[in-house]
Order: structure tokens, then C-alpha cells, then sequence
């Protein structure tokens, strides 16, 4: 009998379904426990037996709601949703396990697999894989984006209930234990229901910080540390050689989170002095806590352990003189690093750690300082027969220390070129009366500011007034430097220009650094990375020529090969990019992008290194990492990597320790296999190029055609979605707009997609498809489906994209959607242009299923098939609810239980559809 192995997620679903269902009950009545019963038994009918009959009573039943009634339904079927992706989380954890369990051949994405292919294919030898990681860099960076739904104290009620179910599953319990367990889960369950799921206030720009930080001390901090030492692991059990090799911090998590200016005016340089201090608050407080538990089981003896002279000089310097431990040298010294630890703590935050050392002692110097004394704890251990004490939480602690430093993540840097480029002007006119910079062209601006980075004169005055705008700037970059002194370089590596079209938004960014120290020239010096984001079709075509023109420029050049190794790091927006051409062309543009700058690169003797601008949802570059990774255009990872980690994306991916790890592990996998691949890998041929060309042609006509050019799409767009109510939604501290109005142009990209996933539509993800292909099977009457077809076999590019378009499709509901544009008041507008949308929309799933091959959607995709099968009948009672919310929001004014029960199905289906943004 073959085993169903979707059965304890089955088993998961229904207990915590039971213990909301009791939950609700208790709490609200039985009334209400059987009208939200009776919708979610008509629900799942409707969606899995495809019943009409269903559907309508269903309409019914939700539109007849009251508003009491409807706000107890949304919170109901919400929650529900938040316990679905927790069963599935532990199922992905379960699953991975039973496969390590009976002892199956490496899954792809897994370390174990990434090695074995390099090694098997006789890619690299153990030893050159070691060597690998020299240069490499992996960074996953966290960015704060009003997508991020979820407040800390919900998901510090998921965690609770997400570790009682682990417990079920791993271990044995007697009845009475079994018992308890249920208990505390019906407790969890209860205290999530009291919990209030929104906000009361707009999220600040240090809640945002806090919520990060948090991500670190559930996951980061521990996980890293594990995954560091496994890999290890598996590469000295390919060569004893590597044995006792530690690997240098190539995986490191960054954040934008206190340091992202664009369009957001609240970061200000007071907002990233708090976004450091409480990031080392954080790195410090968890290094004392290992401190403190490692000083308890160190508790080794002389006269039954040697130690290394350097181990008792330490131990001798120590300012824990107790006769109870005179005769245990490895405790004495941690209580001194304890010491001057704690001392360090309160030079660099101002305050005393929680838990007191023995006596003061002098602060660190440096991280490396305090690394060197943890280093001389492990020699003395490994030398004196205790090398296995030496592999448990000191190697822990060891390597954390290396990723995390003082400073715990680095924060990105990134401001608007249009910022850089007023407060350059404002600069040289109040320096240089007479100079009008803006009025310059390209070549001009060029000139002035590389005769500016040629002299150490600064342009500022502390005696003359700037305007508020400039002062900011200025005030930034000064923090960034007061923050190198206090924690290192490593605190903030990285300034990113926004919207870069050209070399002078480069050099502009270049004369700020200069103001605040950050770019010495007399000593070719440049502490931070310089990085153009390339976000529109334009922007993307155009920027292998303005890296080739910067390289050109021997200053510039200068600074790369004495301050940053001959490396440049590009950064490219995948959001902006299809918000600007749509979903192909988005792709195709990116991907053209990265080949032209690997061949500039390749010419100058740069080194790439590419940061990926990727969102949660499709329509925002996402979906699975692994597969995106592999899909790079051959050099274009050469061992390093960023990318950025955005929205719910980030509780769903890390939320969870054991799989926040996995899905760290899947970016190192992808990038060694990516980096490492076999000699002799055949280019694409010309015709995919050639008919990819055209068939992106086409989609950017279709996309622009409605979305710019359509008379009425605009108002289409704000009557038939959630955006308006998003625009009030607390939860985020940017605005939805770059600039105040409705234009499309001026939207930021996440709240676009993320209001076209809310009403069930994912248009960002697909539309443009169906008419490209339509048109290039008219061309091509004879081979063009063949064509298409080989495509998908042969190139990994084109296969991801079509794949990821087959998840956006699955989640698509016309039917659902199809409510949302009975919103718009124009009869005639909401007719012509969704009945244009449901025919692109049949028109893609057709291209595609021609394409692949399939008999319908996710068809070569079970888990995702099984995971909406399993939620989706609880989402479509939210996505109702929410249009009748809106309905009456719109006709009857400002209503808070309205506008609550509205923000609180958005949450809902954020949380169901868990890659919206």
C-alpha cells in the first residue's frame, strides 16, 4: 500500500482548523462558529467540486453579511490562513527529514547535492571548492516594503504554535504529555485570536528595524552558524586535508532596513544611528548570553585537562579571582572576556548588559580582538585533547563573531540619483557662485565633478546654510562615518543610486562620499561600495554603456583597484522594470542586461558581482530562488551574489529557524553550481535569442498598450483593487507614491502588484504573454510552436520564466476577479478592459500549456498544486467579503469597522497567497 505522505499535513490542517474552530466558539458564540462553519463547508464545495450551486449560495451568504458579522468571518478565515502556512512549514521540515531519515540521494537546492554535482562531474577537486569560498559572497538583504503585513507579536504566536506542532512530530509523548501539548496549542491558538493583527498607528521606520532584528535572533544568529559548520563538515568528509579549515563569512544577511532613503523621508541619519545601535544591541546581547552558558560547561580542570599558556596567561588576566574556580582556567577566562565584552557593550551603546560581569575590565579594541582571545580558547582545547568541546557552542559563538561583528548586518545605503543630483548643484553654486550644474549636459557635469574628486577641498561649509534636503544628505554620509569608526567598516558597506541612467549619477554620489571622509582622494581611497540600480527598460538596455564609459574614466578606475579588489557590484530592479514594460519584456531586458555587462566587465578586468532587486511575487522578479539563480546567464555569478529578501517573503522564508536554514542553504547551493559549471556549456543559440527578441517586442506593446495607453486604465486600476485602502494600510513607514496623485508612472512597484495579487488578477506577472505568442505562431506557421517548445527544453532562462508564470496563473481567479471590476463605476470602461484582460488570460494559459506541454496548471508542480488546493477554499470567502467591504466603504464614507474589516482581508490574503508582494 503506497504511503499517503500528505496525510499528517492533512492531520496538521484539521487540528488547528478544530482548535480555531473551538476557539471561535468559545469566544464569539456558537452562532458564529456555525455561520462561519456553513461558509467554509460551501467554499470547499464550491472549489473542489466546482459546484455553482456552491458559488452562488455562497455570494449569498457573504453579502447578506452584517458588519459585526463580517469583521468575526474575516478574522476567522485569516488566522485560518496564517495556521495553514505554519502546518505547511512544518510538513516542508517533516518531509525533508523523513528523506535524510531513509537515507535518499541529495535534493536539489541542498549543499550535499550542490557538492556532490561539483565534485562527481569533476567540476573542481574538494581542495579547489574549499578555495571557492575565498571570494565568495552570498547575501540575502532584508528590505523593509509595505508589503510586510505581519506584526511581531502575531508572529511570535506562530512561532509558539509552530514548535508544539514540531514536538508532535518529533518525539514520542505518553498520553499525559500528548495531553499538555494540546493544551498549550489550544492556549497558542486563543492568544493569536486576542492578539490584534493590525496596528493601531503607521508603522515607523524603527518598528521596521526592530521587526528585522528580530528575524536575526529567532533564525539568523543561530541558523548561520549551523549551516557554516555542516558545510565544513561535508567538505573535510570529502578531503581529510579540509579538516579543521574554516570557511572565511562568505553567507552574510544585509538590510536596507534604517538606511533606504528613496522616497522615504522619515530614514534620517538620527533613524540609522538607532538602526546601528539596536543592531549590535542585538549582536552583543547574544554573544554574552553564549558567553555566560559556555563559561558553565567549560567547567575543565588542570590536573585532568592541560591548557596552552596563552589559554592561562588569559585565564591569569582575568578579573574573576573566586578560590572556587582557581583551579579552572577555561572559566576564569571567559569571565573575563565576559568582562570586556560587557565593558564594550557600554562604550559602543551607552548602557550596561542585562546580566553584570564579575568585575569591569577594558573594552574591546575591536572585533578582532575579541575574536583572537575566543581563538586562543579553541587552540588550547584542540591542543590539549578537547578538540570535540571545542566543535559545540564555542565554534558556534566563533562563527557567528565572523558573519555578525559588532554590527550584526550591514546596512545598505540607497538614495534617488534626482536626490544626489540637487544636492551636488546646491553644493557647487553656494561654493562656486555662477556654477549651474543642472543646466550642464552629460559631458559637462562629467568634467566638474572628476576636477572635484581630483582635490581633498571640500565643497561643504559649516558656515553656510543648506537647504533641508541638502543637510539630510550631508548628515547621512557623516553618520555612515562616525558608524565606520564605531563598529567597523563592516557596518555600512554599500551606497546604492536609485534610477541611474548615466556615469555623472555615478561621480555624484562619488563628491558626497568625499564630504564625509568616506572617499579620500590623495590616498585613492573609497570605504564603501559605489552601485548603480538600473531599474527601467531603458535604464537596463542602456547600462553596459555607462559602465563601460565609468571604467574608462582612469580615476574612478583607480579607486576600484586600490580600495574594492578590482570589484563593482550592479544592481538591477526587477519591480520597476516590469511595472515599466511588463512581465517579459521585464525579464528579457534583465537578462540581456547582465550579458552585455559580463562582456564589459570581462573587457575592463572587473569583477561582477550582481545584486538582484528580486520581490516576493512573480510580478516583482520572485519565485524560487534556486531556479532563478541557476538561470543567470553563464558568468554572471561568479561566486558572488546579492539579492534582495522583501516583504511577507521574509516570515515565510525565515520566520521559521530550521526554514529560514534551508532556504539559506538554497542560495549557497545555487550560486556554487551556478559559479561551478562543467567545461564546454553550449551558448543559446541565436534563434532563442532572435525569438525571444520577438516575442518581448510584443508583450511590451500589449503591456504598455493597456496599462499606458488605454484611456481610463488608471481609474480602471483604483476602482477595481485595493490600492487606495492600502495607501492607509499601517504596514509600512514609505509612502505608496513617490509624488502625491493617482499616475501610474509615480506608484511604486510593490504596492502595484501587490493590489493585482489582493484582487486575484496577478496582471504584473502575466499579461502580455498570450499576444506574443499568438503573434509569433502567425509568423511562424510552420515551426514556431516547435520552436517555442525546444526553448523550454533546452534553456533554463525561458523554462523558469515559464514556470514561474504557471504558479501566477494557478493563483489567478477571473472569477474573483471579475467582483473586483464590478467596483468600477464606468460600465463601459470596466467592460471593455476586462473582458481584454480575461482574453489575454486565456490566451497566456493556452500559450503556455502549448508550450510545456501540460495538461493543465502546476502540473509538473504537485506541491504548490496540493498547497492551494488546501487553502485556497479558505481564501475565496476573504477576497468576497473584501469586495462587499469595499463596496460599502466606498458608497457609506469613513466607517472604522469597515475600513478594519478591509484591512484585515488584506492581511488574510497576503498571508494565503504568501509571495503577493
Amino acid at each position: 500500500m503506497t504511503q499517503d505522505k500528505d496525510a499528517p499535513l492533512r492531520e496538521d490542517i484539521r487540528l488547528l482548523g478544530r482548535l480555531l474552530g473551538d476557539t471561535v466558539r468559545d469566544q464569539q458564540g456558537e452562532a458564529s462558529f456555525e455561520l462561519i462553519e456553513r461558509i467554509r463547508q460551501t467554499s470547499v464545495r464550491f472549489r473542489r467540486d466546482d459546484d455553482l450551486a456552491a458559488r452562488r449560495e455562497l455570494e449569498g451568504t457573504l453579502d447578506a453579511l452584517s458588519r459585526e458579522q463580517t469583521i468575526q468571518v474575516v478574522r476567522a478565515f485569516s488566522y485560518f490562513s496564517h495556521l495553514a502556512n505554519i502546518a505547511e512549514d512544518q510538513h516542508h521540515i517533516r518531509r525533508s527529514r523523513a528523506h535524510l531519515l531513509a537515507g535518499s540521494a541529495p535534493r536539489e537546492g541542498s549543499l550535499s547535492h550542490a557538492i556532490a554535482h561539483v565534485l562527481d562531474n569533476n567540476i573542481a577537486s574538494p581542495a579547489e571548492l574549499g578555495s571557492f569560498f575565498d571570494t565568495a559572497l552570498v547575501s540575502p538583504v532584508l528590505t523593509a516594503h509595505p508589503t510586510e503585513v505581519q506584526r511581531k507579536s502575531i508572529l511570535n504566536c506562530q512561532t509558539v504554535i509552530a514548535r508544539l506542532l514540531d514536538e508532535r512530530d518529533r518525539m514520542q509523548l505518553t498520553p499525559e504529555e500528548s495531553a499538555a501539548n494540546l493544551d498549550a496549542l489550544r492556549r497558542a491558538v486563543l492568544t493569536l485570536w486576542q492578539t490584534r493583527m493590525l496596528r493601531p498607528a503607521r508603522l515607523s521606520v524603527i518598528d521596521e528595524v526592530s521587526n528585522g532584528v528580530s528575524y536575526f535572533e529567532t533564525t539568523f544568529l543561530s541558523e548561520l552558524p549551523r549551516l557554516y559548520a555542516g558545510l565544513e563538515d561535508r567538505l573535510a568528509a570529502a578531503d581529510p586535508n579540509l579538516a579543521g579549515h574554516e570557511l572565511p563569512a562568505f553567507l552574510q544577511v544585509g538590510s536596507w532596513i534604517g538606511g533606504d532613503r528613496d522616497g522615504n523621508p522619515f530614514v534620517t541619519a538620527e533613524v540609522l544611528e538607532r538602526a546601528l545601535t539596536m543592531q549590535a544591541s542585538a549582536a552583543l546581547g547574544y554573544y554574552l548570553d553564549e558567553l555566560h552558558t559556555l563559561g558553565s560547561q567549560l567547567s575543565l580542570a588542570l590536573g585532568l585537562v592541560s591548557a596552552s599558556d596563552a589559554l592561562l596567561a588569559l585565564a591569569d588576566h582575568s578579573p574573576d579571582h573566586s578560590p572556587h574556580r582557581s583551579d579552572e582556567p577555561y572559566r576564569r577566562a571567559i569571565s573575563g572576556i565576559y568582562a570586556r565584552l560587557s565593558a564594550t557593550h557600554r562604550a559602543l551603546l551607552g548602557t550596561d548588559p542585562v546580566r553584570h560581569p564579575v568585575a569591569d575590565a577594558a573594552p574591546y579594541p575591536s572585533v578582532d580582538a575579541f575574536a583572537a582571545d575566543l581563538d586562543t580558547i579553541h587552540r588550547s582545547l584542540v591542543a590539549n585533547g578537547s578538540a570535540a568541546l571545542a566543535r559545540g557552542r564555542l565554534r558556534q559563538l566563533r562563527r557567528a563573531l565572523k558573519v555578525f561583528g559588532f554590527h550584526l548586518a550591514p546596512i545598505d545605503l540607497r538614495q534617488n540619483s534626482d536626490v544626489h543630483e540637487r544636492v551636488v548643484a546646491e553644493l557647487l553654486a553656494l561654493a562656486q557662485p555662477g556654477t549651474d550644474y543642472l543646466s550642464l549636459d552629460e559631458s559637462g557635469r562629467c568634467e566638474l565633478l572628476l576636477n572635484e574628486l581630483a582635490t581633498a577641498r571640500p565643497l561643504a561649509s559649516p558656515h553656510v546654510s543648506y537647504s533641508a534636503d541638502t543637510e539630510s544628505e550631508l548628515a547621512i554620509f557623516r553618520a555612515a562615518r562616525a558608524a565606520h569608526l564605531r563598529f567597523g567598516q563592516a557596518a555600512i558597506r554599500n551606497c546604492i543610486i536609485s534610477k541611474t541612467d548615466d556615469v555623472s549619477d555615478l561621480l555624484e554620489l562619488a563628491v558626497l562620499l568625499k564630504e564625509a571622509g568616506l572617499l579620500r582622494p590623495l590616498e585613492n581611497a573609497l570605504d564603501v561600495n559605489i552601485i548603480p540600480l538600473f531599474e527601467t527598460i531603458g535604464d537596463l538596455d542602456n547600462a553596459a554603456a555607462v559602465m563601460d564609459r565609468l571604467f574608462s574614466i582612469p580615476l574612478y578606475r583607480g579607486l576600484l583597484s586600490e580600495s574594492r579588489d578590482d570589484s563593482q557590484e550592479v544592481m538591477l530592479g526587477y519591480s520597476d522594470s516590469n511595472k515599466d514594460g511588463g512581465f517579459l519584456t521585464s525579464g528579457w531586458a534583465l537578462y540581456k542586461a547582465e550579458g552585455e555587462l559580463i562582456e564589459v566587465f570581462g573587457r575592463h578586468g572587473i569583477r561582477l558581482r550582481l545584486f538582484h532587486g528580486r520581490g516576493g511575487s512573480v510580478g516583482r522578479g520572485g519565485g524560487p530562488s534556486y531556479q532563478a539563480i541557476l538561470a543567470q546567464p553563464e558568468g554572471a555569478v561568479q561566486g558572488q551574489i546579492r539579492l534582495t529578501e522583501q516583504g511577507e517573503v521574509i516570515a515565510a522564508k525565515y520566520g521559521n529557524p530550521e526554514v529560514g536554514r534551508r532556504n539559506l542553504e538554497v542560495l549557497v547551493a545555487a550560486t556554487i553550481e551556478s559559479s561551478l559549471r562543467a567545461d564546454g556549456a553550449k551558448p543559446t543559440p541565436a534563434t532563442f535569442i532572435d525569438a525571444m527578441q520577438q516575442l518581448s517586442d510584443t508583450a511590451f506593446q500589449s503591456y504598455r498598450g493597456l496599462v499606458y495607453e488605454t484611456p481610463g486604465f488608471e481609474q480602471y486600476f483604483w476602482e477595481s483593487t485595493v490600492i487606495a485602502e492600502i495607501a492607509g494600510l499601517n504596514i509600512g513607514s514609505r509612502p505608496a507614491s513617490r509624488k502625491k496623485g493617482t499616475r501610474i508612472e509615480d506608484l511604486r512597484a510593490i504596492p502595484w502588484v501587490f493590489s493585482w495579487s489582493q484582487c486575484r488578477l496577478m496582471l504584473p506577472g502575466w499579461y502580455g504573454f498570450g499576444s506574443a505568442v499568438k503573434q509569433w505562431l502567425a509568423s511562424h506557421p510552420d515551426d514556431g510552436l516547435a520552436q517555442l517548445q525546444a526553448m523550454y527544453r533546452d534553456w533554463s532562462f525561458f523554462s523558469t520564466l515559464l514556470s514561474n508564470m504557471d504558479m501566477v496563473l494557478a493563483k489567478t481567479d477571473l472569477a474573483i476577479a471579475s467582483r473586483y471590476a464590478a467596483l468600477v463605476k464606468d460600465v463601459a470602461l470596466r467592460t471593455s478592459i476586462f473582458e481584454r484582460i480575461r482574453h489575454e488570460w486565456q490566451a497566456t494559459v493556452d500559450a503556455l500549456l502549448a508550450i510545456t506541454g501540460q495538461a493543465e496548471l502546476l502540473a509538473d508542480n504537485p506541491l504548490l498544486k496540493r498547497s492551494i488546493r488546501n487553502r485556497f477554499p479558505y481564501l475565496d470567502p476573504l477576497n468576497h467579503v473584501q469586495v462587499e467591504l469595499l463596496r460599502r466603504h466606498r458608497e457609506q464614507g469613513d466607517d472604522e469597522r469597515i475600513r478594519l474589516g478591509i484591512h484585515i482581508s488584506i492581511n488574510g490574503v497576503a498571508a494565503g497567497l504568501r509571495n503577493s508582494g
